[in-house]
């Protein structure tokens, strides 16, 4: 049974809606990393913030759902308001489900109260337990929706909206919805922030995956919404794979294993061989560990190469939106009428202890003809890894 990605919101550090998103992705635009001071006592991270203004939670559900993460999912979902409308139309509101991806929820609205009520021997007039409740983004949609159908959110770090788009098409698989909301969400908040910083996995500067002087992540938010049916559109998920080393808690498994399992298993749900794929988009962090096993991982599968770019050193790690995010990115290029792909940005400084990779530079296109298949990497602390398969419905 074939699923299709007909409907796409975004909003990310790169722009608000598809058409900007795509403009500065395509030129490599990295001026929304941008230093900024407050987030980690005496230190100016390059952060991939969302500056435009969001919009403000109806007022029936700001009570409970009131918070940065929840305004900027509302963000996405409003550009393809029309669409899921359309859905609810057609389908009923028991036949359409949400699965989101997400790890801050709205932590950083909580973390507020908390100071508030050690500050103050009592809780802020706005603070509610629900806003750090992973459940909650999914929970707001489906209440704004009036939405009865299936309704959760997954949170395995890294790869939660790429196992969110891959739970969905199960879903509709199984004949439990006719059409799904599914994506990521994850907003920058101190506890993540200070929390890689501890890890020392941030870079100070810009990242610079795949270099031979990366120094870690740059940290940034998303909000990410697909609409998923059976019904036949121009973008077709073609397959996906999942897998788990557990090699460590933090850390991958320094051949890839894992990795190019979940890649194995998104080629033979789709049918296809490595030498199909016309573009990947790497999961690329920047951190010492995540690349090298990577492109070990990727060379290993690709040994003829793939073009391939990590796009982070645009957007920032957007975490649990991550993997949606960069699905996304591959939507466009697929809708791109120029066949564009994304960049890889970065100093050009190669690792010597890496396999060479096709990196794309800014201009590279994919292939005339088709059918055009591209795929995403996502990995995760404890070894969790996601691979997804998008390309043309023919």
């Amino acid at each position: 049974m074939d699923t299709y990605l007909n409907a796409l919101g975004v909003t990310c550090t790169l722009g608000a809606g598809k058409a900007a998103v795509a403009e500065a992705l395509f030129a490599a635009d990295d001026r929304g990393l941008a230093p900024e001071a407050g987030w980690v006592p005496g230190h100016a991270l390059p952060l991939g913030a969302v500056r435009t203004p969001l919009p403000a939670v109806p007022a029936a559900l700001a009570a409970r759902h009131d918070n940065r993460n929840n305004r900027l999912l509302l963000a996405a979902a409003l550009e393809i308001e029309a669409d899921i409308r359309a859905a609810l139309e057609r389908y009923g509101n028991e036949r359409l489900g949400v699965v989101l991806g997400t790890s801050t929820a709205g932590i950083e609205e909580a973390t507020r109260g908390l100071a508030g009520y050690r500050r103050d021997g009592a809780w802020p007039a706005d603070y509610h337990y629900a806003h750090q409740e992973l459940a909650q983004p999914a929970g707001f949609l489906a209440e704004w929706l009036d939405l009865a159908g299936p309704c959760y959110s997954l949170s395995t770090a890294c790869t939660s909206s790429a196992r969110a788009l891959l739970s969905a098409q199960r879903l509709l698989k199984l004949g439990l919805c006719d059409a799904v909301l599914c994506g990521g969400v994850d907003t920058l908040c101190r506890l993540a922030i200070n929390g890689f910083f501890a890890l020392e996995a941030v870079d100070a500067g810009r990242c610079k995956p795949f270099a031979v002087d990366r120094r870690g992540i740059n940290i940034g938010e998303a909000a990410v919404l697909f609409l998923m049916t059976r019904e036949r559109g121009a973008v077709r998920l073609l397959g996906g794979g999942a897998s788990s080393d557990a090699y460590h808690m933090s850390s991958p498994d320094p051949q890839g294993l894992g990795a190019q399992q979940a890649m194995r298993a998104a080629l033979a749900t789709a049918g296809l061989e490595p030498a199909q794929i016309d573009y990947l988009n790497l999961h690329g962090t920047a951190t010492a560990h995540n690349d090298a096993m990577e492109a070990q991982a990727v060379a290993a599968l690709f040994p003829h190469g793939v073009p391939c770019s990590s796009t982070k050193s645009l957007t920032g790690h957007t975490l649990a939106a991550a993997g949606a995010l960069e699905a996304a990115f591959c939507w466009l290029s697929l809708a791109d009428p120029e066949r564009r792909l994304p960049p890889h940005r970065w100093n050009g400084r190669t690792d010597p202890a890496l396999p060479a990779l096709a990196f794309a530079a800014t201009g590279s296109r994919l292939p005339p003809g088709g059918p055009r298949r591209l795929m995403s990497n996502s990995f995760a602390f404890g070894g969790n890894n996601a691979s997804l398969i998008l390309g043309d419905a023919a």
